[in-house]
């Protein structure tokens, strides 16, 4: 059997691709309550899972689009949980405006405290972020100690993000994690509900957002 001849794809060129995706993740999620500027954000994450419960258990805050927007064109700094987030991430779209997409938790002034403190890394990669990005987008794909220790944060006054992303993936606090986060009125958000989520969907979020950014010229 030739494989070349019994499974041809439909195109080889990458932009038709994602557009041909696009158009099957639109189809085949049908009816949907997301307004026309949270969608792009929904198809992505869509396309990034394959997975269309994720993508319908999305929730934004009604200010979120647009605070991602403003927080990208105004050069803010975009804090990922860990470094499978900041790779993800297409930081041409970010440092356009003067941004960059920072990472803290293997620093090794974060990993002497979380010792000393004996606590996660997480946590204290937060503590330390808020320091540095004040108005920023909190990307948080995997821990969600690190989602539940920025809540605090932003309830006790101590940190005024300007979006959090979060969307940790796990059997341990991630659905927990994200309830809490669902329920903050100080911040704008954009996160899911249950145990998925992971780094690929909350990169995919944050793209949108900034690919959002620059078609506004």
């Amino acid at each position: 059997m030739d494989f070349r001849t019994q499974f041809q794809p439909l195109t080889v060129q990458p932009q038709e691709i994602e557009d041909l995706s696009f158009r099957i993740i639109t189809e085949e999620l049908g009816e949907h309550s997301f307004t026309d500027e949270q969608f792009p954000v929904v198809q992505r994450v869509i396309h990034a899972s394959a997975d269309f419960e994720l993508g319908r258990s999305l929730i934004f805050h009604p200010d979120a689009v647009q605070a991602g927007i403003k927080a990208i064109r105004s050069g803010k700094i975009v804090v990922a949980d860990v470094q499978m987030v900041q790779s993800g991430i297409s930081k041409n779209r970010i440092e356009k405006y003067g941004g960059a997409v920072k990472v803290y938790i293997s620093d090794p002034d974060v990993m002497e405290e979380a010792k000393r403190l004996n606590t996660t890394r997480a946590i204290v990669s937060m503590r330390k972020a808020i320091r540095e990005a004040e108005g920023g987008i909190f990307c948080i794909g995997n821990a969600p100690t690190a989602l539940l220790e920025l809540i605090r944060l932003v309830k006790e006054g101590e940190a005024k993000p300007g979006l959090i992303i979060g969307m940790p993936v796990g059997f341990v606090s991630a659905a927990e994690s994200k309830d809490e986060l669902a329920k903050l009125t100080e911040v704008p958000f954009i996160t899911n509900q249950g145990r998925k989520g992971g780094s690929p969907v909350t990169v995919a979020a944050l793209n949108a957002l900034s690919l959002l950014a620059e078609r506004m010229g």
